[in-house]
């Protein structure tokens, strides 16, 4: 493959990287915005309570265009999964019983789940803010389940990356939020009250556990072989100029982002796709290894089960938001239908690059350490 540039040493490499990705992925919006004229004021708000756009409303053409569309990505590979699947023999894994700490999580999110979803007086203080302590005791489990498998987990090996894991989330998980503004795909109820400075703590404390989640939820998932069976050996998408290849990705996801606030309702999709594109496309450039870089030689495994773990994720985050006091709903254009929980059925489709932008962020992370 070739090879763009020399990459430089150690953390600087990594360094870099973030410095030029995170200015493309910030600064882009907002200079679109503001060479289309529009009050950046609005894009900036904050707390960000003012609904200022219109989604489209549903269209069964861009429905199915789009499932057509998702089906087309992930059938094949969900085909080789299930059909290799079918042949493997078991995979023996060590005979374990659950942790004693594995067992007080599960208390731990038994007692969350219920506080979360019911309404008591004496409760009512604390009753937006169930959100971290849920996740926290699914943490918990999902890494005690990964040490009754193969008798190791991230807890356990990696707490400092573990830890660094939270930190980075919060601000991961901030850009969608400014960037969800110029789409305004999701809001939030039962926060009207927070001032900004509880808002940003709150919301810190709610948005530091998503890499942890799925980084966790992604190293239960690899220690079960038939869930990523055949994608070892799968397709060979080999570029023959990735410089080009990762200039053209960059060029169209920059355009794309200083375009969203233009044209939300038709670019709303990039919010998902753009930074990933940005961030493998810089990564490219400077001669860097990227979250991608397997399926060069017909390895699948590792984004197929980033796509999966953000979708088991994800699935438990709109189950437990389904009857929560501080929730978020969602107003997606064209495709606002066949709602599980208050995500549309489609919208589900967005957690799988997110799962791999998590992936890449987790590593660009690792590789500083």
């Amino acid at each position: 493959m070739q090879t763009c540039a020399i990459p430089p040493h150690g953390n600087a490499s990594s360094l870099g990287t973030v410095l030029i990705t995170a200015s493309l992925l910030i600064g882009l919006p907002l200079l679109g915005a503001f060479s289309a004229g529009l009050p950046l004021g609005d894009y900036l708000e904050f707390p960000p309570l003012t609904r200022y756009i219109t989604p489209a409303a549903f269209s069964w053409p861009v429905f199915l265009s789009m499932a057509a569309f998702v089906l087309l990505v992930v059938g094949p590979m969900l085909y080789r999964v299930v059909a290799t699947g079918r042949s493997m023999a078991a995979t023996p894994t060590l005979s374990r019983r659950l942790p004693w700490w594995g067992w007080l999580g599960l208390l731990w999110l038994a007692v969350a789940w219920f506080l979360a979803w019911n309404r008591f007086d004496w409760f009512a203080p604390l009753q937006r803010h169930t959100f971290t302590p849920l996740w926290l005791g699914y943490m918990v489990v999902i890494n005690a389940l990964t040490f009754k498998r193969i008798g190791s987990c991230l807890m356990l090996e990696r707490p400092w990356y573990l830890l660094t894991l939270f930190v980075a989330s919060a601000l991961f998980w901030w850009y969608f939020e400014f960037l969800n503004r110029f789409v305004q795909n999701w809001h939030y109820s039962g926060i009207g009250e927070f001032t900004p400075g509880e808002y940003l703590l709150f919301g810190t404390l709610s948005f530091s556990t998503v890499l942890p989640a799925i980084v966790s939820t992604r190293d239960l998932l690899a220690t079960v072989p038939r869930l990523a069976a055949g994608l070892d050996n799968f397709v060979r998408l080999r570029i023959p100029n990735p410089c080009q290849f990762a200039s053209i990705a960059l060029i169209v996801a920059a355009i794309a982002l200083a375009n969203i606030s233009r044209w939300p309702n038709y670019l709303f999709p990039m919010l998902w796709m753009a930074p990933l594109l940005i961030l493998v496309g810089v990564q490219t450039l400077r001669g860097e290894t990227h979250v991608l870089r397997g399926v060069a030689v017909g390895n699948w495994q590792s984004i197929w089960l980033a796509a999966l773990a953000a979708l088991a994720c994800g699935f438990v985050w709109e189950l437990w938001n389904w009857n929560s006091l501080a929730k978020w709903q969602y107003a997606v254009p064209f495709v606002h239908r066949f709602r599980l929980f208050e995500m549309p059925l489609l919208g589900y489709a967005g957690y799988l690059p997110f799962g791999i932008e998590c992936i890449a962020a987790a590593e660009l992370l690792r590789r500083r350490q």
